[in-house]
């Protein structure tokens, strides 16, 4: 698999999730067990900024990544499932964001 350009927009980055899970095995995953992994992910997620807080103890046992790891874990999972709906993730986070900024935030 060809590594991801530096400068590629969300869509392309969607459609190398797409490949990468054909390639590695997983494209067969139902978006339930994908939305379970999000959580997971989002969970290490936690625990990783858990971990640079030197107020929070961690468990010294327990295998923890790091913060930008756990990131691209989410990006991954999220594009995953984008992808079974076929939603393109580019076009909705602008749809999205046309809407918000019409709201007023306090």
């Amino acid at each position: 698999m060809q590594p991801l350009d530096q400068e590629q927009p969300l869509s392309v980055i969607q459609a190398y999730v797409a490949a990468m899970e054909l390639e590695r095995g997983f494209s067969d995953r139902d978006v339930l067990s994908q939305a379970l992994l999000l959580g997971e992910e989002v969970g290490e997620l936690n625990k990783a900024i858990r971990k640079r807080q030197k107020h929070l103890s961690v468990d010294p046992e327990s295998r923890v990544g790091e913060v930008d790891e756990e990131l691209a874990d989410i990006l991954i999972v999220m594009c995953s499932i984008a992808n079974r709906y076929g939603i393109d993730l580019d076009e909705a986070l602008r749809k999205k964001e046309a809407r918000n900024e019409l709201r007023r935030w306090t």
